[in-house]
């Protein structure tokens, strides 16, 4: 399991580094209740359309993110956060690039 080290402080922003052009992924910890995954996008990138079956927690911690849910479309900054709701289209864009945090946790 490619998970981050328990008892080891660290720092999101500092824990994924930006690609030249994609999206890099890290996952932070993950067990049968959920996971917590770090992301990187380079600008221009982005997670197309899809549903999930329980909510999902966006936080974002560097640069600006396009969270859309349900044709809405969100700008969140740096120590900004959302929530997407269960079984409600939901995408991601990356006007900039952006790190964020995906906590989902199964019911």
């Amino acid at each position: 399991m490619n998970t981050f080290e328990k008892s080891v402080v660290f720092s999101f922003k500092d824990s994924v580094a930006y690609a030249e052009s994609g999206v890099v992924s890290r996952q932070v910890m993950k067990n049968e209740k959920g996971n917590v995954t770090l992301f990187a996008f380079s600008k221009g990138e982005g997670l197309s359309e899809h549903t999930a079956p329980f909510d999902a927690l966006v936080q974002i911690v560097d640069g600006t993110a396009a969270i859309i849910i349900g044709g809405q479309r969100f700008t969140l900054t740096e120590g900004q956060s959302i929530i997407m709701p269960a079984n409600i289209p939901h995408a991601v864009e990356a006007p900039e690039r952006f790190k964020m945090v995906l906590t989902m946790i199964r019911p």
